[in-house]
């Protein structure tokens, strides 16, 4: 990597980064597609069941729709959790010899593009991890056609579910794909047709609201970024260097996508190599076999209580978090931010672990789990935006997207942080290496 007039650059891409503070920020409204916002988030796994009931108990998410052996899905099995606008869908494989009708088509399946070798593919390679992420948009048919003719590579063509639904699909980054989601007719499906509500589940809910960023990991931002922005016409939205965002021992680049609206934002990241340490983005592209989603920002509209009820549950059950930063961090917080979080608050975050960091525009306060499978990969992000209300032509007040940024004077600690589990992975390594 090398450094010209202050600009990073990729010399293999030819990839410039101007980092945060020359970064501009312009909406030129050139989305090739009509994108409303994020409509679910499906995981692969083996075992949909029990990977459902723990992301269920550890978030707050009840399970409010399956599509299963009862509902007579012979394909797969599917657990739709749901908490506010936030949708996640836990998918695993039921044996293809069951699924089969007598000439050996798979007619069963809910999900069109569920594919039996890819589902086991992919969970061999990537543990558990993010198949796709969705997106409603205007047609799902159009944005496909529109997709593909500007570049993307095709992975589930336009299929119609009961005559109301379109979905469709297209390759993202490494095995993850963007699904387009669009309805042909109003009416109240719970989820898509074929889910049948699931009842007498327990009442959870921790506050936790929707989905506010989707993280990828890349080995090679600048081709990841032309590819996406070609053929859906995204903006950048907010980008970081390893200056920004860095540590004195490794680092990163990173840039946000987003639509119209900016309510879908996509950031994707990629390693920064000659670090003193390897950077934790090389790490995830290693442990997960390529690039993959890396988090969820799940958006609380009260985090105080959504850490308290996630807390209780971090080792019955539940997620458990990175290390606090040290208490000069909160010390330190009053100038920084005192200005918009009250003693009482900053107390409060220092209890909890949470971090807390502000733009121009307002304020933002966010915390970060451990990875949540058994590898070093995909991890959740719970956050709260303050300030940023505006108003719509119709009247509507609302938050506007990326309220208080991404976090990046708090990138640092969340480094170290991740810097501090990583060694102690590697100094079990080295203990079992002298054993041996």
């Amino acid at each position: 990597m090398g450094k010209e007039n202050d600009t990073v650059m990729r010399s293999d891409t030819n990839l410039k980064l101007v980092g945060f503070t020359n970064f501009k920020r312009t909406n030129p409204k050139s989305d090739r597609f009509k994108v409303n916002r994020f409509h679910h988030v499906e995981f692969w796994c083996n075992d949909a069941t029990n990977t459902a009931r723990r992301f269920s108990w550890g978030l707050g998410m009840p399970i409010v729709a399956k599509s299963d052996l009862s509902t007579g899905n012979m394909t797969h099995a599917s657990y739709l959790l749901r908490s506010g606008d936030l949708n996640f869908l836990f998918t695993a494989p039921y044996s293809p010899s069951i699924a089969a009708d007598g000439a050996g088509n798979i007619v069963t399946a809910t999900i069109p593009s569920f594919d039996h070798a890819a589902c086991r593919a992919f969970s061999a390679s990537h543990g558990l991890a993010v198949r796709a992420i969705a997106v409603e948009v205007e047609d799902a048919d159009e944005a496909f056609i529109t997709s593909v003719e500007h570049g993307a590579i095709a992975s589930s063509p336009p299929a119609v579910l009961d005559g109301r639904v379109v979905v469709s699909e297209v390759k993202l980054y490494g095995d993850v794909v963007l699904r387009y989601v669009s309805h042909k007719t109003l009416g109240s499906d719970l989820f898509l047709p074929g889910f049948e509500p699931v009842e007498d589940q327990f009442t959870l809910d921790y506050g936790i609201r929707r989905l506010d960023h989707a993280v990828g990991n890349v080995p090679d931002l600048g081709t990841a970024l032309s590819y996406l922005k070609r053929f859906t016409g995204f903006h950048e939205f907010a980008e970081f260097t390893a200056e920004d965002v860095g540590t004195s021992e490794s680092g990163l680049n990173s840039v946000v996508l987003a639509n119209n609206d900016e309510t879908v934002l996509l950031p994707m990241n990629e390693p920064v190599y000659g670090t003193k340490r390897k950077s934790q983005i090389q790490t995830y592209l290693e442990h997960n076999e390529g690039a993959g989603l890396q988090h969820l920002a799940l958006v609380s509209e009260d985090i105080f209580k959504t850490l308290r009820e996630m807390k209780k549950r971090s080792f019955v059950g539940g997620f458990e978090f990175m290390p606090s930063p040290p208490p000069t961090y909160y010390k330190n917080l009053k100038n920084r931010a005192g200005d918009v979080i009250t003693d009482e608050q900053i107390k409060e975050c220092e209890e909890l672990g949470i971090l807390v960091d502000k733009d121009d525009q307002g304020t933002l306060l966010q915390i970060f789990t451990k990875p949540v499978g058994d590898r070093p990969t995909i991890f959740i992000e719970i956050i709260q935006r303050e300030g940023c209300m505006v108003k719509d032509e119709g009247g509507k007040i609302y938050q506007k997207g990326g309220c208080g940024g991404f976090g990046k004077g708090n990138f640092s600690e969340l480094f170290k942080s991740i810097e501090e589990y990583e060694k102690t992975l590697e100094a079990k390594r080295v203990v079992e290496s002298a054993v041996a």
